[in-house]
Order: C-alpha cells, then sequence, then structure tokens
C-alpha cells in the first residue's frame, strides 16, 4: 500500500529527493493505515501480528501510545495545524483508555506496573507524555478536567514503580517533566526527575557516548533514548543552557558516519525493527541546534535513512511497518517485540518540530559524511571503530566494546546474542543467526563445541592519518561441555585502514586438540559485495561456511573462514575485505588498485608482537601486546 508521498525534489534534495512534505506524508500515511486497527474509541491499536511477551493489550497500548508520538511530532510541528483530526482522535482514545486501568474490557489501558510485572505500559508511558507535552495546546488544554486527572493517575504508575536498570530510568523522568510542565509536579517528580539524571551521569563513558545501564552496551539506544529524552526535555522547557544538548552535538560528530550512501544505520544493537528511529538524534541535533552537522547534511542523513527503509519494503502491503529489517526478519527481534513495536520509528519524526522556514528544510542536501573521504574513526569511550570507504559507500563497525552484558550477570554461551558479540558489522550486511556459523567472529572449537564472545573488556583505540585501531579481549564461553577453560583468553587489535581490516589476535591458555576458527564477512549470491580473508600467520586452512538462514539483508548467506590447530600461546594475523568492488583493496603510491591479497608485502612475528609491511607505501605497522600499543611508521622514501 502507498503512503502517497508527493514526487521526488531533486533540485532541493538531489540526493533523496525527499523534503518536509514527503516526512509529513510519511507521517500521515503511517497513522492512517495504522488507526484502520483502533478498537471503536480509539484506546487500543490492535495490529495484527504475533503477540509480544508482554500479551496483547499491552502490544495494543503500544499501537497507541507509539503512533501518538507520530501524530504529536507531526501536528506540533505544524503549529496545531491538524488537516487529518488526529488529535481528536487521540484525545477519545485518552479518555477511553484511562476510564478503568486494568479492566479486561475493550478500552481499558493496562495499568503501569515495574519492569519485572509486566512492564512494558512504563515504556509506553513515556510516549504519551511526550505527546501530551507537545500538543498541549490542542490537546490536554481541552481535555475534561475529570479526564486529566484520570490520564494523571494512570500516568503516575511510571513514578511509583522499578524501571529495568537502563534507558527505562527516562520514561519516568519524561512523564514526571510532562506533570511538572501542566502544573502537576511534586516531590514525586521531583524525584523521578533527579534519579534518571543521577544515572545519567554514572553512564556517561565521553565523546557523547553513553552506556545503556551499568554495563557496556552501546548502540542505537544512544540516539533514540538517551540524548532524545533529556534533550527533547530541555528543548521543550526553554532551558538555555542544557549540558546534554552539549553532549548530543558530540555525540553526533561521531554518530553522523554510522549511516551509508545508501542511508542504512549500521546494523548492530537490539531493536533495530525501530528502524529509521535511528535517525532521531541527527534531527533532534538539527531541531535544537546542537549539531555539528550543516542542515543539507542532516536533511540527506535523516531522508536518506527514511528513504532507505521505505524503499526496501519496511511497510508491508497493508501498509503498517512490519516486523524486521527491510522486510520482515524474525532474527532481527527480540522477545518484547510486538506488532506495534516497529512504531518507535515515530521518534525520527521529531525533525518535523523544525518548522518549513527552517534551514533543516530550506538548505540544499549535502553529501553524507560517508560519502566524502575515506575515513576511519576511532572511539575509545565506547570501543568502537568506524571504517568508512567512498568507492561503495559501506561504513563498518568494529566492536571491540560492546556487549550488552549486565555487571550482574555471568558469561553464558546461551545468551550469545548476535546483535553485539561480532567483531564487526555493517551497513551492508547483517549477523548470521545463532543456528549457523558466526560471521566476524574468532571462535576456539574444543571438543567440537565452538565457543562464544560475551563479555568484552576494552584495551584501547588509536587512529593516525587515515588509519584506526581497536583493541579487547574476552574470555571464551561455551554452549555445552564446560562453560569455559581455565586459563584460555583471547586478545584481539583491529586495524582500519582504506577498505582494509588487519585482524589481530593473541589466544593464550588453549588446550591440546584445540581449533582456533576467523570468520569474514557474510553476503549473499545475489549481492554487489565482495567478502574475503586473506591468512598472514598462523593460519592453516581457508574455506567458505554456508549460512542457510541468511541475514537481515539476504535469505541465504556464505562466510569466509580460516582455521589453525591452536595450543597454549598463538597469534593468529588475517586480512579482511567487505567492498562492492571485488579484489580493490587500496591504492599504491601511483594511484593505482592493489589487490587485497597483494596488499600486505611482509609480516615478522616475534615474542613482543607482530609488524606488518603494507605494500603500497611500505608503512609499517607494529602490534604489541602486554600492554596492548600499536603504531604506525611510515618509510622514508628515497
Amino acid at each position: 500500500m502507498s503512503l502517497g508521498l508527493p514526487g521526488d525534489d531533486r533540485v532541493l534534495s538531489p540526493y533523496t529527493g525527499y523534503t518536509r512534505e514527503h516526512w509529513e506524508a510519511a507521517a500521515d500515511g503511517l497513522l492512517a493505515t495504522a488507526r484502520r486497527w483502533s478498537t471503536p474509541r480509539g484506546a487500543l491499536l490492535d495490529l495484527p501480528g504475533r503477540p509480544s511477551a508482554s500479551g496483547v493489550r499491552s502490544d495494543g497500548l503500544e499501537g497507541f501510545a507509539r503512533t501518538f508520538l507520530a501524530a504529536a511530532f507531526r501536528v506540533a510541528g505544524a503549529d496545531g495545524h491538524d488537516p487529518h483530526g488526529w488529535l481528536e482522535r487521540y484525545a477519545e482514545g485518552i479518555a477511553a483508555g484511562t476510564r478503568s486501568p486494568g479492566r479486561d474490557d475493550t478500552e481499558s489501558w493496562p495499568v503501569i506496573l515495574g519492569h519485572d510485572v509486566a512492564g512494558q505500559p512504563m515504556v509506553e508511558s513515556a510516549s504519551v507524555a511526550l505527546g501530551l507535552r507537545m500538543t498541549r495546546p490542542w490537546l490536554w488544554d481541552r481535555l475534561g478536567e475529570d479526564v486529566r486527572d484520570r490520564a494523571e493517575e494512570w500516568l503516575r504508575g511510571a513514578l511509583r514503580h522499578v524501571p529495568s536498570p537502563n534507558n527505562w530510568y527516562l520514561f519516568p523522568y519524561t512523564v514526571a517533566g510532562f506533570l511538572e510542565s501542566v502544573g502537576r509536579g511534586d516531590a514525586e517528580t521531583a524525584r523521578a526527575r533527579e534519579r534518571a539524571l543521577e544515572l545519567m551521569e554514572s553512564w556517561y563513558r565521553g565523546q557523547g557516548w553513553y552506556a545503556d545501564g551499568d554495563g557496556r552496551a552501546f548502540d542505537h539506544y544512544n540516539g533514540w533514548a538517551l540524548h532524545l529524552y533529556p534533550v527533547l526535555d530541555g528543548h521543550l522547557a526553554g532551558a538555555a543552557e542544557d549540558p546534554y544538548a552539549q553532549r548530543l552535538h558530540e555525540h553526533l560528530e561521531s554518530y553522523g558516519l554510522l549511516f551509508g550512501s545508501d542511508g542504512a544505520p549500521v546494523h548492530f544493537g537490539r531493536s533495530l525493527t525501530y528502524r529509521f528511529a535511528a535517525a532521531s538524534a541527527v534531527g533532534l541535533g538539527a531541531v535544537t541546534g546542537r549539531t555539528p552537522l550543516e542542515p543539507g547534511v542532516s536533511r540527506r542523513l535523516i531522508s536518506g535513512a527514511l528513504r532507505y527503509f521505505l524503499d526496501r519494503g519496511a511497510v508491508g502491503r497493508d501498509g503498517l511497518l512490519t516486523l524486521g529489517w527491510h522486510g520482515r526478519h524474525e532474527e532481527t527481534l527480540q522477545n518484547y517485540s510486538g506488532p506495534a513495536s516497529p512504531y518507535w520509528a515515530s521518534k525520527a519524526f521529531v525533525c518535523l518540530l523544525a518548522p518549513a522556514g527552517h534551514p533543516l528544510w530550506t538548505a540544499t542536501e549535502e553529501a553524507a559524511p560517508s560519502e566524502g573521504p575515506d575515513r576511519v574513526l576511532a572511539l575509545p569511550a565506547p570501543g568502537l571503530l568506524v571504517q568508512s570507504t567512498r568507492a561503495d559507500g559501506i561504513v563498518r563497525l568494529h566492536n571491540h566494546g560492546s556487549d550488552h552484558v549486565r555487571p550482574q550477570e555471568g558469561e553464558s554461551a546461551a545468551d550469545d546474542d548476535p546483535h553485539y558479540g561480532r567483531q564487526a558489522y555493517s551497513t551492508r550486511t547483517g549477523p548470521t543467526s545463532t543456528a549457523n556459523t558466526a560471521d566476524n567472529h574468532l571462535g576456539l572449537v574444543v571438543g567440537g563445541v565452538r565457543s562464544a564472545r560475551r563479555r568484552i573488556h576494552p584495551l584501547g583505540a588509536g587512529q593516525g592519518d587515515g588509519w584506526g585501531w581497536a583493541a579487547s579481549w574476552h574470555r571464551p564461553v561455551f554452549p555445552s561441555g564446560p562453560p569455559m577453560v581455565p586459563g584460555l583468553r583471547v586478545e584481539s587489535v583491529t586495524v582500519a585502514r582504506g577498505r582494509l581490516e588487519l585482524r589481530v589476535h593473541r589466544v593464550t591458555g588453549a588446550p591440546p586438540g584445540a581449533v582456533v576458527e576467523q570468520t569474514g564477512w557474510a553476503t549473499g549470491p545475489d549481492e554487489a559485495l565482495h567478502s574475503a580473508l586473506y591468512p598472514l600467520h598462523g593460519w592453516l586452512e581457508k574455506d567458505e561456511v554456508r549460512a542457510p538462514q541468511g541475514t537481515a539483508y539476504t535469505p541465504w548467506a556464505v562466510l569466509p573462514r580460516l582455521t589453525a590447530p591452536a595450543r597454549g600461546t598463538g597469534v593468529y594475523a588475517a586480512l579482511a575485505v567487505l567492498c562492492g568492488e571485488p579484489e580493490t583493496a587500496s591504492s599504491d603510491a601511483d594511484g593505482g588498485a592493489v589487490a587485497a591479497a597483494d596488499a600486505v608485502a611482509a609480516v615478522t612475528v616475534d615474542d613482543d608482537g607482530i609488524e606488518v609491511r603494507w605494500a603500497d607505501d611500505g608503512a609499517l605497522t607494529r602490534i604489541t601486546f602486554d600492554p596492548v600499543a600499536v603504531t604506525m611508521r611510515a618509510v622514508r622514501q628515497s
């Protein structure tokens, strides 16, 4: 079903063709199709599909709240102009849903409880509160006093129960912010806000990146939650000085690079079915003026993300956002994903808070950061290394710091999460299923059982002119048999240079009979991609492995693999390549192509580490252990 978008404007938007009118039409189209599934008075939207772990009624509230958020951005951005009457319908839904919360009838909302007791309504309370705050003159102020009282009482459930120990604390924070904005604040709202901000300070790691809780989870939640709620709160309150907005500015210095030339965000982390919500931080930065990106660049990023998904089946024939990535894709989901979950994509419509005359909409689109010169960006705070190449528009994210393992949890291989545990992710590939061989993975096979990487311990990151590195160590754990091998440890270093990825590992404590494996990028037979691994040191055998369940990008995939016996301590080095053009990995000093297989001229291994000499310019990369350090030394030309 078409969303009724206008024709492309390739003058104002030469890269995407999208303008503000496209964003308004997309919001209206998504709202119109979703509303067809609402209850008679509109309190619940029971979209078709398998229920989430929270149950059907919670899913119905999710449908109401998340689409209401899109409607609120749409109407507030138009200064109350509501040609489709969205707010009238949501006002009726609020009145019906809050009449008798918890009752098993057609309209009643579920009550808000703690995260461990059907807690999903707490998540949705933030969207309801934020929507009410943005549309106050046209919705809240026109509700009857009894409805306002009931809505307040329902919302206060978010303040009286325990959130999940992560970004969930921003849900009661957002509810409290709304209540205070309408003169209903008290000690309870103040406590909720103070507690959230205290935690935000403890989770901030620098460079604009927050951990999603007390562990080391760094992903798209930085943009669509940890930055969005406090920064939007300050913007709506008219705060002149806002340290959270300053952090958003710094975050966008790196985050703006995480979108490929096709508009895709890096496929990394959980809740990826929220899709173009990944662009919400970019839009918020433009709305608030807290961004290092030029207006034309910001629009290119947000519109590129929106168009990327709309062009690739994110909206099904029924006009609804599907559960998946392009179209439906089960492996992209979590157990909390329900039929309405994809509508957190509504957060991307925050860009509509910029009025029609704002530079975000009037400036001519400019190239995205990934469409500029090749870049390598090291982010020591989250332990990530970003690598982009202009020729194919691919952005790769090398993960040496994000694991989504909470501090109190053990390192069970049974909880292996492909969206965090792999070494690398990109804008053109997704991780393989847990039922298939893991892509981009350094594993030990002991007794026929392959290890997983769970808790990641960063060892540093840095960069130089045209290159960068990141390193970490982990303790291999196993899903069956002994959960771990005493003394077994893997130290991993990635050096990115152009399109090349130098992957070096030191394995210590490997038991007799163990085998070490390195896999590369998983790609499909119909994709215009080239994936390869080239052994440099330590590897004895090379083959390809099939992944019949495919990835979010292809229904069937194949990935390169290197293997070797492992015993005691060993160093293993390989060159990995993912590119849109076969065998063109770098250029020599005269500008000619250098095949990836020939990109390294020599490798030297000694007791301290490993040294690689590059064929194009003779530069030397030196990696040492104890402690891990990486240097690049240019060779003087005679």
